[in-house]
């Protein structure tokens, strides 16, 4: 696909081509850069950081690597290239070409699901617009700095296809996506997860770790869409995706290779004696974290999920590759419900259960990070093992969201979950610690007690490179 990168907007979508499309896009432009102004990284917006951006689509080139400074980043227009003959992979139109302007029947829902997955990135950008001035290590402040600068080039994504494929109402999408603040009590984010605070470089990672890691999933799913133009946009996302990723998995394995150092260097085995985050910590905010995130996939019955799959708008992880029957109409799946004070597994139909398969494979990428993460702990001679709570934990979704349960997945009562919820999950204490330790460590090649060094810096870069050159 060619490259327009020296447009006002880079692109592959042959934008030049459709004026009115450019105009809309280049008029949406300047509230962009306002909305990244106001609500991107504080105190940064002038600093010279190393980053990469997308300039194609290809394999192993798509990215360059140099010094930018964020408002002039140069957010763009990337999808993958279109395979002609391509047919729809799942539901009721399995066999079918795929569409490459929006069915007239899904156009509500996938207005929906455009909006909702777009919501979502400038999103993050807000929950962690404060924590540059905490950064325990340049390299650190240019990862949390790429993170932000690539969720904004998915909310361009998402936008691009708002405008060229939903007319007015896209248009009127598109300029909420810029209205609505994480956390405001009037205008606030569509999904939950994205209204919690990201005071601290912990949540980050877990956020990164976790949030991202749903997103993933979510990409996937919409990669495998009848709707060419959106799996084609959610391919090239996955791409940049994977970085973040990395940054939270690897953030989360500094923490305990570090916390793992100070216990032994103190006599009482205290990391907090020396300056560092415990492992009951540490597990309360993965219990936080991970149940949090388990929602953002949905219900385990879900009808919603159903009509996605059978009209052949979103698919399971993998759908082509990992699964030898599309249509998913017989057969079905045991699931637990909450009945009478206690569980009650009922069949529900493979469709209804799709959010659950979804999740599944969620949870099982999240445990081989934790199965790491113990290794690390094992390998020290410490007794403790970090642990991914029940799906029942903590839940405000789902079968699970009017009762309470512990860590393991036992119920609780009301008068039980309150008397332990400051043990399960992050409490006022924990974050007046990590507040007092979060010291920003600015130096080339130096970084903040609290978490160990990477094993390799960005782009064969050492550690010590000048990561981000502040203005």
């Amino acid at each position: 696909m060619s490259i327009e990168l020296n447009e006002k907007i880079p692109n592959n979508v042959d934008l030049s081509t459709d004026k009115r499309l450019q105009r809309a896009l280049e008029n949406w432009q300047p509230n962009y850069i306002e909305w990244w102004k106001e609500m991107g990284p504080v105190g940064h917006q002038a600093d010279d950081v190393y980053l990469r951006t997308a300039i194609s689509v290809e394999t192993g080139g798509w990215a360059n690597f140099d010094y930018v400074k964020m408002p002039d980043y140069r957010w763009g227009i990337f999808l993958e290239p279109k395979t002609e003959g391509k047919t729809i992979g799942q539901g009721d139109h399995v066999g079918e070409p795929v569409w490459d302007e929006v069915p007239g029947e899904h156009r509500n829902a996938l207005r929906r699901l455009i909006v909702t997955q777009g919501d979502t990135e400038p999103a993050s950008v807000e929950q962690q617009k404060l924590l540059g001035d905490t950064a325990p290590s340049l390299y650190d402040m240019r990862n949390l700095f790429q993170v932000n600068v690539e969720e904004g080039r998915h909310l361009w994504a998402m936008v691009y296809l708002l405008h060229r494929y939903f007319g007015r109402d896209g248009r009127e999408e598109a300029e909420d996506l810029l209205a609505r603040r994480s956390g405001d009590e009037d205008k606030p984010r569509i999904l939950g997860a994205f209204n919690e605070p990201t005071d601290h470089w912990l949540s980050f990672f877990l956020f990164t770790m976790f949030t991202d890691r749903d997103g993933k999933y979510q990409l996937a799913a919409l990669a495998e869409s009848g709707f060419d133009p959106l799996a084609r946009t959610c391919t090239f996302m996955l791409t940049e995706e994977a970085h973040h990723l990395f940054v939270g998995e690897t953030g989360v394995g500094r923490i305990v290779e570090r916390t793992c150092e100070l216990m032994k260097k103190d006599k009482n085995g205290d990391a907090r004696a020396q300056g560092g985050i415990d492992l009951p910590t540490l597990q309360r905010y993965i219990n936080q974290w991970y149940s949090v995130c388990l929602d953002l996939f949905g219900g385990e019955s879900s009808s919603n999920a159903a009509d996605a799959f059978g009209a052949g708008l979103k698919g399971r992880y993998k759908e082509q590759s990992r699964f030898e029957e599309h249509v998913c109409l017989e057969g079905g799946r045991e699931i637990d419900f909450v009945e009478g004070g206690k569980i009650v597994t009922k069949e529900v139909s493979m469709r209804n259960a799709m959010n659950e398969y979804l999740r599944d494979d969620y949870i099982t990428d999240c445990q081989r990070a934790v199965d790491r993460w113990n290794k690390t702990i094992q390998k020290s001679g410490i007794r403790f093992e970090l642990k991914l709570p029940s799906s029942r934990f903590n839940r405000g979704i789902g079968n699970f969201a009017e009762h309470h349960f512990d860590p393991e997945g036992n119920m609780l009562t009301a008068e039980e979950w309150e008397l332990k919820k400051a043990s399960y999950v992050s409490n006022a204490d924990d974050e007046i610690y990590l507040a007092s330790i979060m010291k920003p460590c600015l130096e080339p090649g130096k970084i903040a007690n609290w978490i160990a060094p990477p094993r390799r810096g960005i782009n064969g870069q050492p550690f010590d490179y000048d990561y981000v050159r502040m203005a």
